[in-house]
């Protein structure tokens, strides 16, 4: 009786205190790191890095991931640190033993017998060495055991470590001085791994080199001695120059840094980015700052039309003069000419013109708008594919007065580009948007022309690899018909090229490349924008401040940037991707009712649309109606006359749910009409 008694006493007293060290444990938890505290980095679409991040104090602190870690330096790592790492719960008790051992024998230490549990218990807290210390980081060590996988323990570890000055972790300390990850690493640089962390400062390659060479020959000549290296190896190893520092990777600036902001929940996004095609792009642009003075940028996109993922973007062609650190491709330009094919396009399906229609290239004044060419002259009749080859700017203004500027500028912002209007356009017509009197981005002129590229259907661009596994369209507006858009890229394909500019491959069998150029208003902006095979290209050069360049067009300064980048696309790009030639098939012959360009269609009913259904929530609501039409427009429902608010505005109030007829009628009695159901309260829908 008396030995089961004191058993119970036993347990009791063993649970008791398994209960207070739990107790302890939950009130004084180690401060493990948090998820947001290691560098972000920016990968390309196949994985390579574009961009690393330092974190707080300039510090470099990538996130190790054993699976993208050289094996052979784990292995040396836990032979030379921690060789009972797998079999341990933090504290190597035997290891301790024969360190204490070593240093009464030597009358020094030798060795501290830390495992790697307890040498990351101090990096996540770090104290004094002294023996207090260490029983604190032993007791650390084994509450880093019971929460933390042996795996996570690594990672942490070798995210944490020393190496010197501002670097930590071991895949920062690779990029710094080797210049890569450390996924395939050679002898030597597997044993400077391993020997800068014992003593960072002293042993820094970039500072203290002929220490960094003893310190990885003491490592070499010890993996040697369990088998982890050759003797030879390690002899020919040591005597290599200690590694100089390198700067970590910075390609993509201004995209690396798009991406990073829009998910900063995410430590290293794969980027739709091609870092072949982004190498391309910044060496394309700095070599023409050559031939420019020290206040003129580029910027410039390289778009899959397909998937609309950006695989190249530069938003300034060096950081190192006026704006280069400005993301450009994101602010408001004029975009000059770049949208006159859109309103051609636009013209196109609404039947006003096709490319063979002719139309006046002739003085004209639009209620207080008059344009006037960029060569101060006039061509007289011309057809609409000669007028927008040669970027004439009245036939470009005339058919945009057909279409409607307000439903062209509301088309716009639909497909995801919407003009920045100046505040002092006021409610004007808006028909200057035709010559660039309106702000767009490179973006967004990039999503136009992709549209343009594809069938004249608008999607947003996309900037995550991932976002493109399961590959759907989706935000999509048909901004123009396939047929319309096709007839477009046939135009632009044949206008004239800029003499000795052509780019090699392209005159040996590569895509043909369709392309517009554009200036802005006083020499502001100059633009190329051009579809060549499966891609497409946008290019902007100016001043960051919006300050004039007398006499520089598009033609002459990004025209040449643009054909230089497509010849690089059809170096790099696998033929594959180059897409398929939409455009391939004739164009059809032009109608003898469209032989000539007439701007007096009926009226165009912009509300309510065609087959619309209204709902009407209280017996007498009233709806506004809207229509395009040069002049004033009576409105009629069901016949019966609609009558006008006091702002001169039409409002129809429907007797009631049902099917109504809804015309519009101008001055010289052209009609148009649309039929729309009205639903009143309690109707759900079919």
């Amino acid at each position: 009786m008396f030995g089961l008694g004191r058993a119970y006493w036993i347990i009791l007293a063993a649970l008791g205190g398994l209960v207070g060290l739990l107790a302890l444990d939950r009130a004084l938890p180690p401060p493990l790191p948090s998820a947001d505290a290691v560098s972000a980095a920016v990968r390309d679409r196949h994985g390579e890095v574009l961009r690393a991040f330092p974190v707080e104090e300039g510090r470099w602190r990538l996130a190790a991931d054993l699976d993208r870690i050289d094996p052979d330096f784990l292995d040396a790592l836990l032979a030379y640190e921690d060789e009972r790492f797998h079999q341990h719960w933090g504290v190597d008790f035997p290891a301790l033993v024969r360190a204490s051992r070593d240093s009464l024998a030597a009358g020094r230490i030798v060795s501290g017998g830390s495992t790697i549990t307890m040498q990351l218990a101090r990096l996540i807290e770090p104290r004094e060495r002294t023996l207090g210390a260490k029983l604190i980081q032993m007791a650390r060590a084994l509450q880093l055991e019971i929460r933390l996988s042996k795996t996570e323990i690594l990672e942490l570890y070798l995210t944490l470590a020393p190496y010197g000055g501002n670097l930590e972790g071991v895949r920062a300390a690779s990029w710094a001085y080797f210049g890569r990850e450390p996924d395939d690493l050679t002898i030597d640089q597997i044993a400077m791994l391993i020997a800068l962390p014992q003593s960072p400062e002293a042993r820094r390659p970039d500072r203290q080199p002929e220490r960094a060479v003893r310190a990885r020959g003491r490592v070499l000549e010890r993996l040697a001695s369990v088998g982890l290296a050759s003797p030879q190896a390690a002899a020919d190893a040591a005597g290599d120059p200690a590694p100089m520092r390198r700067p970590f990777p910075a390609d993509a600036w201004h995209a690396a840094d798009a991406i990073r902001r829009a998910a900063p929940d995410m430590r290293e996004p794969v980027s739709t980015l091609d870092r072949s095609l982004q190498l391309m792009l910044e060496d394309s642009l700095a070599d023409e700052l050559a031939d420019t003075d020290e206040t003129v940028q580029f910027a410039a996109m390289i778009i899959e039309t397909e998937t609309r993922a950006v695989r190249a973007m530069a938003g300034s062609a060096s950081r190192a003069r006026p704006g280069g650190w400005i993301d450009l491709t994101d602010r408001p330009r004029s975009p000059g000419s770049t949208l006159k094919p859109f309103i051609y396009g636009m013209a196109f399906d609404d039947g006003l013109a096709a490319p063979g229609t002719r139309i006046a290239d002739l003085p004209r004044r639009f209620a207080g708008y008059q344009p006037d060419n960029f060569d101060r002259s006039f061509r007289g009749d011309v057809t609409i594919a000669e007028a927008l080859q040669h970027s004439l700017n009245i036939p470009a203004v005339t058919t945009l007065d057909g279409v409607g500027a307000r439903r062209f500028n509301a088309a716009l912002g639909f497909a995801g580009a919407n003009p920045l209007r100046p505040r002092q356009a006021g409610q004007d017509d808006g028909l200057a948007v035709a010559l660039g009197g309106a702000g767009l981005t490179l973006r967004q002129i990039g999503v136009l022309y992709a549209a343009l590229a594809d069938g004249g259907e608008a999607r947003p661009l996309a900037w995550q690899e991932t976002a493109l596994d399961d590959f759907a369209p989706v935000g999509s507006f048909r901004l123009l018909s396939a047929e319309s858009a096709d007839e477009i890229v046939r135009v632009l394909r044949r206008a004239p090229h800029p003499g000795g500019r052509m780019p090699a491959l392209l005159a040996r069998g590569a895509p043909d490349i369709a392309f517009k150029t554009g200036t802005s208003y006083g020499f502001r902006d100059a633009w190329a924008a051009g579809i060549v095979g499966g891609y497409t290209l946008v290019v902007w050069t100016g001043r960051a401040d919006g300050a004039p360049r007398e006499g520089v067009t598009g033609r002459a300064a990004a025209l040449p940037v643009l054909f230089r980048l497509a010849d690089g696309v059809s170096q790099l790009a696998p033929r594959g991707d180059m897409g398929v030639d939409r455009q391939a098939e004739p164009p059809e012959e032009t109608p003898q009712t469209l032989a000539d360009f007439r701007a007096d269609a009926a009226p165009h009913i912009l509300f309510p649309p065609d087959g619309a259904e209204v709902w009407s929530d209280r017996a007498g609501r009233g709806f506004i109606l809207a229509a395009q039409a040069p002049g004033p427009v009576r409105w009629f429902a069901d016949g019966e006359t609609v009558s006008e608010n006091a702002l001169g505005e039409p409002v129809w109030i429907a007797p009631g749910p049902g099917f109504y007829a809804v015309s519009a009628v101008d001055e010289a009695g052209r009609t148009s009409e649309v039929r729309v159901r009205v639903r009143g309260a309690g109707q759900g829908a079919n």
